[in-house]
């Protein structure tokens, strides 16, 4: 292992067990985090790069929409956990594939730090050649332009899910839209457009590149899908928002918090994938968990818990 790598790893190692301990207060420091974290799936290197971490406001303060806040106490507390501001993070991932530098998801653009931390792993932005996209909630895509709104991957096409695309770019989806749903239309429009004639849209089930497969995972958003990484008999699951808390909606995958644009679908596939994950023993990365977000499930009671791989 690189040492560099080895190092953040031990990083990551020491950090996590200290957070619950941590004051979680709103407007205190940021998570404890690290620019990236390298590992492989059989002979493909691929690298977790952080775009930033904050608290998650209250947990019990209508986080989760159907559940109540001693229900949300009582789960956090059968984890150890005593205070209900929650970390947050976003991480991307990159993984280099038959000769491609492909990135699933992008961060989300203004204050973010992935193009820094791309570089901080060694990366211009403008070596990457693909870039994947699980969902088009702005956190996901709004990295794929600047502040400039000029396109950050100046050599990359975008794929993206078919049945996404076609929900965010058909009017009347956004006429229809709720009125606090309609900005994300716009922002669509908005960071696509520098990549103009190179949106390629994928079916179901696609495979997205060398070692890399779409899996349809809808109800966070219509056309969600996860990124199955996959060589020499190891995998990788890239999750997206399947769920958005690991302290959370993996003991409760019942559980659903308000960005889930369709709650049952969004219920019945976090368990399906949840089951999945468990079962075939795949490892995965979560988006929004701590930084670097790798882990397997692992069943505890009706639920499932995650079990960090950081180091």
């Amino acid at each position: 292992m690189h040492r560099r790598t080895a190092l953040l790893g031990a990083a990551v190692a020491l950090a996590a067990p200290a957070l619950p301990g941590l004051l979680r207060a709103q407007g205190a420091a940021p998570p404890p985090t690290i620019p990236f974290h390298r590992s492989r799936v059989g002979a493909l290197e691929v690298t977790v790069v952080n775009d930033g971490a904050s608290w998650r406001p209250d947990a019990t303060a209508g986080f989760v929409v159907n559940a109540q806040a001693e229900e949300v106490r009582a789960v956090l507390a059968a984890q150890g956990i005593t205070n209900t501001v929650l970390p947050n993070s976003w991480n991307v991932t990159l993984v280099r594939t038959a000769g491609r530098t492909v990135l699933i998801d992008t961060g989300r653009g203004g204050p973010g730090q992935v193009p820094a931390n791309l570089r901080a792993a060694g990366l211009d932005p403008a070596q990457v050649d693909l870039v994947l996209i699980t969902h088009f909630h702005l956190d996901h895509i709004g990295g794929l332009v600047g502040a400039d709104g000029a396109a950050t991957y100046p050599n990359a096409r975008i794929a993206v899910p078919e049945r996404e695309w076609a929900y965010w770019t058909d009017p009347a989806e956004e006429a229809r839209a709720a009125e606090n749903r309609r900005p994300g239309f716009a922002g669509v429009r908005r960071v696509f457009a520098p990549y103009a004639g190179r949106v390629d849209r994928l079916a179901a089930e696609a495979e997205a590149a060398p070692g890399i497969r779409a899996v349809p995972s809808p109800g966070h958003s219509p056309g969600h899908s996860c990124f199955l990484v996959q060589d020499g008999g190891q995998q990788l699951m890239v999750i997206g928002d399947v769920a958005t808390s690991a302290e959370l909606f993996l003991p409760r995958p019942d559980w659903f918090p308000g960005f889930d644009m369709d709650p049952p679908a969004a219920v019945a596939t976090r368990r399906t994938l949840l089951d999945r994950l468990a079962t075939d023993r795949i490892p995965f990365v979560g988006y929004h968990f701590a930084m670097p977000g790798l882990g397997r499930v692992e069943r505890a009671g009706a639920g499932f818990r995650m079990v960090p791989l950081g180091a």
